[in-house]
C-alpha cells in the first residue's frame, strides 16, 4: 500500500514516513498543498494523509480539487483543529476520517488501516489467488497448512502482483508504487525480491509462479 503524506512540519513529516515504512507501507511526503495536489492527481496512491494548515494551499482545498477531478483516494485529515464544526468541515470536504494532533502511533496506524478498508474496492485482510493466501495483517503467505513470512518489500511486491493476477506488471511500475518516484535504488532490486518470493512460493509447494516476460515485466499465474 502506498500513502501520500502532506505535512508542513518537516520533523513530523519525517516521523510519519518512518512510522509507515516501518509498518510495511510505502510513503511519499510533501510539505505544501500545491505539491500534495500534484502528487494526489497521479492516482498512484492507496491513501492520503493531509494536514489542513499548509502553505500554498490548505488540505481542505487540496481534497476539494481532487474530488472535483474524480480522484476518490481515501483521505485522513491530520490536524490540530479540534472543534466539532472544523471536523465537520473536513469530512464534508470528502475526507474519510479526522485525527487530531497529538496522536499515538498505534492510533495513527489503526486509522490508516480503517481508511484503506473503506476504499471503493474493499481491501480484505486476506488476499487470495487460487489457494495461495496473503495475510495483510501478519505479512505471511499461506498455502494449505504451510506458512512463510515475508519481508516488508517482498510483501508489497507480491501484494501488487496478487491484486493484478495474470496481468503484466513492469519493473518500473513496481519501483514507482513501492519505492517511489525519487528513489535512488536500481531496478535490479526488483529482481532480488522476485527471486526471494519465487523461493518462498516453491517452499510452500504452491501451484503458482511469477513469470518474467523479457522486456515487458512480471505476471502471477497458475503453474501446471
Amino acid at each position: 500500500m502506498r500513502i501520500l503524506i502532506a505535512e508542513d512540519d518537516v520533523r513530523l513529516l519525517k516521523s510519519l514516513i518512518y512510522i509507515l515504512e516501518m509498518n510495511n507501507f510505502s510513503a511519499d511526503g510533501v510539505d505544501n498543498g500545491a505539491d500534495a495536489l500534484e502528487y494526489g492527481m497521479s492516482g498512484e496512491y492507496d491513501g492520503l494523509i493531509l494536514d489542513i494548515m499548509m502553505p500554498k494551499m490548505d488540505g481542505l482545498q487540496v481534497l476539494h480539487k481532487l474530488r472535483e477531478q474524480g480522484i476518490t483516494t481515501p483521505a485522513l485529515f491530520l490536524t490540530a483543529r479540534t472543534s466539532i464544526s472544523q471536523r465537520v468541515e473536513g469530512l464534508d470536504a470528502g475526507a474519510d476520517d479526522y485525527l487530531p494532533k497529538p496522536f499515538s502511533t498505534d492510533e495513527l496506524l489503526a486509522r490508516v488501516r480503517a481508511m484503506l478498508r473503506r476504499r471503493d474496492s474493499f481491501v480484505p485482510d486476506l488476499l487470495e489467488y487460487g489457494s495461495l493466501i496473503l495475510n495483510r495483517s501478519t505479512y505471511e503467505l499461506n498455502y494449505q497448512k504451510k506458512t512463510v513470512s515475508l519481508s516488508g518489500k517482498e510483501f508489497q511486491v507480491l501484494e501488487m502482483l496478487m491484486e493484478n493476477p495474470r496481468v503484466i506488471v513492469t519493473a518500473e511500475q513496481l519501483m514507482t508504487k513501492i519505492w517511489g518516484w525519487n528513489t535512488a535504488v536500481d531496478t535490479s532490486v526488483v529482481w532480488v525480491h522476485i527471486s526471494n518470493l519465487r523461493k518462498k512460493i516453491t517452499t510452500l509447494s504452491a501451484p503458482v509462479r511469477i513469470r518474467f516476460q523479457r522486456g515487458v515485466g512480471y505476471t502471477l499465474e497458475e503453474s501446471e
